[in-house]
């Protein structure tokens, strides 16, 4: 047996009154993948930074190849060998993918670059580990995936250091990717591991942990409560230590489709989008492809982008938020903290930030502060939205966790009239971004119950599962492209990633759909 290459014991981290880790002990050994879950807020991103050095523990040591590791100190960590891929890429569009690895390797008093070396140290690493990629190509026109490459490159480089990163924390590696792509990552993963590596992955796709690591870690409210071994594991039961109970998948009721609901006009070459009443149809594609334009026209954010005006039950509207609103279209925001939320704001008030001047909440200008807590009670109370219990509805909507944050906007969303009926339109961009799998199969109820009592939805989603959890059918964007949007189990994975990276994948498939 061989010593563990990385060794935490003991780890305590505290905010105040918060325990953000109580008493973590955890090793990794070399050429093995140790996954790293946990719920929103269970203690996972405040023990990497304590590892990589941001922040400093209360207590506890952390020991990388025998060595103690010096609290508090990033150069530190990346001197000993530790890397990390950020789930946000933390790259300049504007340089070259050699001048980006290059930052920060080399000291500013240096005469001259030695880039010929990185040049070659950088072709070596890429072809070692299957990470092609023109070191000469700006990094502003790569894809998601070649970015990623990318960024692990960076980690792995060894240019100007006596080694590069020998331990590697992955942060939800494979949120941005085509399937295709994923797949690449994978194997990518697996020659790291054949070289000894050893490797941290954060994910909260837990088909995708199951595949790729050998052990499991589990934190919930700070604490260690479950490590086990991933061969042999059990989803359910990996979920249920995740947020402490049993944990319901979303459940489909049958139910009949209404009359078109929501109709977006042709922009060619994107097709028209028309959608139903009782159905969800959802938009998938890789970030920055234009899911934002889309999202923005439907909520009447502007017009759509190639003239003419969307129409939702039957009417054309204007292209101005509060007509969208008042005609029945609900949103979820793909960023609830700056878009979805205003932190500095009440719960109560966040309740009412789309409907904050119609009669129930107001009259003649001024507020009707009794209706507008008891409306913003039931949200709370019905979307079991927590984090309320010590300042009740004058909460800060930026105390309130991302889970808690996203369970107050879909609240507003689906009882946004407080008449007890649905919306007719709920436009849902990336509901369940960054959420735990507690929180991801709340969300996902609400929306199809919402969806059975006769709303139409629009999910716009970079989350292959999500989708086919929940589309009855689904269009591809690509380039600002839109395609047919063709019934789910006429989609195969391969079709839909290609169909992602702009090939032809739109063609129904010839074989069953992807087993949701």
């Amino acid at each position: 047996m061989t010593a563990p290459v990385l060794r935490l014991q003991g780890i305590t981290k505290r905010f105040g009154s918060l325990v953000a880790n109580d008493g973590i002990s955890l090793t990794l050994d070399r050429g093995e993948v140790l996954a790293l879950l946990g719920e929103n807020g269970a203690g996972k991103s405040t023990l990497v930074s304590i590892l990589f050095g941001h922040y400093v523990a209360d207590a506890g040591s952390i020991e990388v190849f025998g060595r103690p590791l010096p609290p508090g100190q990033p150069k530190a960590a990346l001197a000993a060998g530790i890397g990390m891929v950020h789930q946000h890429f933390t790259l300049a569009d504007n340089l070259s993918v050699l001048d980006n690895v290059m930052l920060g390797t080399e000291p500013p008093w240096q005469p001259f670059s030695r880039r010929a070396a990185a040049r070659a140290t950088l072709r070596e690493t890429a072809a070692r580990f299957g990470l092609a990629v023109d070191p000469d190509a700006r990094v502003g026109d790569l894809s998601v995936g070649e970015r990623q490459r990318v960024e692990i490159l960076k980690a792995l480089f060894e240019h100007g250091r006596k080694r590069g990163a020998r331990i590697l924390i992955l942060d939800e590696p494979t949120a941005v990717l085509t399937p295709q792509e994923s797949e690449s990552l994978f194997a990518t993963l697996a020659r790291m591991v054949a070289e000894g590596l050893a490797i941290i992955f954060i994910s909260h796709k837990l088909d995708e942990v199951l595949r790729v690591s050998h052990r499991i870690a589990v934190l919930r409210g700070g604490r260690l409560v479950a490590e086990l071994p991933a061969r042999g594991a059990d989803k359910a039961l990996i979920a249920e230590a995740m947020v402490g109970r049993r944990v319901a998948p979303a459940v489909k009721r049958a139910h009949a489709l209404g009359d078109v609901v929501c109709e977006l006009p042709a922009a060619p070459p994107s097709t028209a989008l028309q959608v139903r009443a009782g159905e969800v149809v959802a938009i998938a594609g890789v970030a920055g492809n234009g899911q934002q334009a889309l999202a923005a026209a439907l909520c009447g954010e502007h017009a759509p982008a190639g003239g003419g005006a969307v129409r939702v039950r039957g009417r054309p509207l204007p292209p101005r938020p509060r007509a969208f609103v008042r005609a029945g279209v609900a949103r979820v925001p793909e960023d609830r903290q700056a878009v979805g939320l205003v932190g500095e704001l009440p719960v109560w008030e966040n309740a009412l930030l789309e409907r904050y001047a119609e009669p129930a909440f107001a009259r003649w200008g001024v507020r009707r502060r009794a209706p507008a807590l008891a409306h913003a009670r039931t949200i709370v109370e019905r979307f079991d939205v927590r984090g309320t219990e010590a300042a009740g509805l004058a909460t800060p909507a930026a105390a309130l966790s991302g889970g808690n944050q996203q369970k107050l906007i879909l609240g507003r969303a689906l009882l946004g009239a407080g008449d007890g009926r649905p919306p007719a339109l709920i436009v849902a961009d990336q509901p369940t971004w960054g959420l735990d799998v507690g929180a991801v199969a709340y969300v996902h109820q609400q929306l199809l119950d919402a969806c059975a009592a006769g709303a139409a939805v629009v999910l716009i989603s970079e989350d292959l599962d999500e989708i086919f959890a929940l589309a009855d059918r689904i269009a591809v964007i690509h380039a600002g492209v839109l395609t047919d949007a063709k019934p789910a189990r006429d989609w195969t994975l391969a079709a839909i990633g290609l169909a992602m990276a702009g090939g032809d994948g739109g063609r129904p498939a010839a074989e069953p759909a992807h087993a949701a």
